[in-house]
């Protein structure tokens, strides 16, 4: 998988269908400085999940639309809404590398 810095943040790429769909399940508990970005993506869930994440929505052009903290793990839905184009996920506020 690739690799990108993106807002001071050292993210694994989910590009293909396989690896969005499957995006931090069964991942580690994530770092400080550590995140996965989800390319096509405007909506997430963390079903399967086993730690709580923060979710940045990004535009096409990597600007910030919305962030979401603290996204407990099962929760159905989260909307980033109509002009977020990608999601970089980190390590909830205050619980990096914690479980």
């Amino acid at each position: 998988m690739k690799t990108v810095n993106l807002h001071s943040i050292r993210a694994e790429v989910a590009a293909t269908f396989l690896e969005r769909a499957r995006g931090l399940i069964g991942h580690r508990p994530l770092s400080a400085g550590e995140g996965m970005l989800i390319l096509k993506c405007n909506c997430i869930h963390t079903f399967f999940m086993s730690f709580p994440i923060d979710a940045t929505f990004l535009d096409k052009d990597d600007r910030i639309v919305k962030v979401v903290r603290n996204i407990r793990p099962w929760r159905f839905w989260v909307w980033g809404g109509w002009r977020a184009r990608k999601v970089l996920e980190t390590a909830a506020s205050g619980t990096e590398g914690a479980r």
